[in-house]
């Protein structure tokens, strides 16, 4: 019987756990580097074959055009590059090449990540140490803990590190250097925190078990589940939405743990670092690695989910925010806070977009995530219309809006897991398109009563 993808996943993954305690243990930078490389690239080969000449074409040429166009505009070009290049791959079997297995369409999303991050890092550097603003001591650690300048060679390392290829988290540059050339690795717990991440594995491990063994997507896409009662139908996006996380949540969980095992994003305490950007005090990360004995460290850096904020988190915005965290700050460092200030309002829709076209190119990924912004603006307005008055009522609004929020994704993961337009559509239209309908009388309801509101309070205050 041929492996499932979900088998090579888990495998790939578990084994990575293990190895990052040789990763750690290996000294001298160059070592580790070259067992890092040889890892990840043999991984990719033995995954999917030939198809590793996707990555190495998006990796040469990226190379190609941080040397010629330089650090002042290499960000713009590379962008283009990679994530044309994604395009093509995922549509290349209409041109005649063989077409790319899904293990290989995971690699490809994440080395996207990292070569435009990379070149926005160089980009970065740049304007800072040509920068005029700040004062010499500023620049100085700023060049020294955050500025890069990666050879051609350096950057093949980084794309190939073993770390994240399939599942993230996404790292900087900076982050994996850091790690590379960390000459204090004894001193960093790895095996606790990683024990202390995993706790709540076996809870998610059962439930995906449990409901991914009843409730299927392929059910959905047959004629026989539109012949169910419609609250069977209503519901059934319920369970298929816990299988949808409690499958990634494992995956990313693993994950962390992988990059602890391995040091990577381990950084002292004292320098706050923040998911995905790493340290944020300077001072406090040069005062403390000066110390070399007696650090607290932290993997904040690395921290890609927050399944309780996820669960639990009353709004749609926090949920958004605890999941695929790393992700999550790719898009909002070098997407959200790029796009120039006369499309400011468009913001969180070209974000969307780009997230939507980072995941793949079936009309679900779109359907799902432009419906994002519109509940956003909704829930936005209930909160400012409606979330006052006592403690009490503040909380009972607070798990209505939880209920709201769980059911939101539950509508919108239909789209990830049906992907096809006619699929996705015919589904959301067998719920009367539930999801949509809800999500305006918010919207309108918030609006008319916000203003009812403005007009009796001036006609107080008159």
């Amino acid at each position: 019987m041929p492996l499932t993808d979900d088998v090579i996943y888990g495998g790939i993954l578990v084994l990575s756990v293990t190895f990052g305690h040789l990763v750690k243990n290996t000294k001298g930078p160059q070592k580790r580097q070259l067992l890092c490389t040889a890892t990840g690239a043999g991984v990719i080969f033995l995954t999917v074959g030939f198809n590793i000449l996707h990555s190495l074409v998006t990796t040469l040429i990226t190379c190609l055009i941080i040397q010629l166009t330089g650090p002042k505009k290499c960000h713009i070009y590379s962008t283009i590059w990679c994530f044309g290049y994604l395009g093509f791959f995922r549509t290349c079997h209409y041109f005649g090449f063989p077409k790319a297995p899904p293990v290989s369409n995971a690699a490809q999303l994440f080395l996207t990540l990292r070569l435009t991050g990379l070149a926005y890092e160089i980009y970065d550097s740049y304007m800072t140490r040509k920068s005029e603003d700040l004062t010499k001591e500023e620049k100085e650690i700023r060049v020294k803990y955050q500025c890069i300048n990666p050879s051609t060679i350096d950057i093949l390392h980084y794309a190939y590190c073993y770390i994240g290829q399939f599942t993230g988290p996404y790292y900087r540059y900076r982050t994996y250097y850091d790690m590379i050339h960390n000459e204090n690795t004894d001193n960093v717990p790895s095996i606790d925190p990683a024990i202390k991440r995993a706790k709540d594995l076996p809870l998610v491990i059962v439930s995906y078990l449990f409901f991914s063994y009843f409730f299927t997507i392929e059910y959905v896409k047959t004629d026989e589940f539109y012949l169910e009662p419609f609250w069977f139908r209503l519901f059934y996006m319920v369970p298929m939405f816990i299988v949808f996380r409690t499958r990634l949540y494992i995956a990313w969980v693993l994950s962390e743990c992988m990059s602890m095992m391995a040091t990577l994003g381990a950084y002292p305490k004292l320098s706050v670092p923040k998911c995905g950007k790493g340290p944020t005090d300077l001072k406090a990360l040069d005062e403390s690695l000066s110390k070399k004995e007696n650090i607290e460290y932290d993997y904040e850096t690395i921290h890609n989910l927050s399944i309780w904020g996820c669960e639990l988190g009353p709004t749609t915005r926090e949920g958004l925010r605890s999941w695929n965290m790393t992700v999550q700050y790719w898009l909002a460092a070098y997407c959200h806070h790029r796009i120039p200030r006369n499309l400011k309002a468009y913001r969180i829709a070209i974000t969307m977009s780009v997230s939507a076209y980072w995941h793949g190119v079936f009309p679900g990924y779109y359907l799902s995530f432009l419906l994002v912004p519109v509940i956003l603006l909704a829930e936005d307005a209930m909160i400012a219309a409606f979330r006052n008055g006592s403690e009490k009522r503040k909380e009972m609004f607070d798990w209505v809006c939880w209920f709201f929020k769980m059911r939101g994704f539950d509508y919108m993961c239909m789209g990830f897991l049906l992907l096809r337009l006619d699929y996705t559509l015919s589904y959301w239209s067998s719920i009367f398109f539930l999801g949509h309908v809800v999500t305006i009388v918010f919207l309108v309801t918030a609006k008319m009563f916000h203003k009812k509101s403005v007009k009796t309070d001036e006609r107080k205050t008159s």
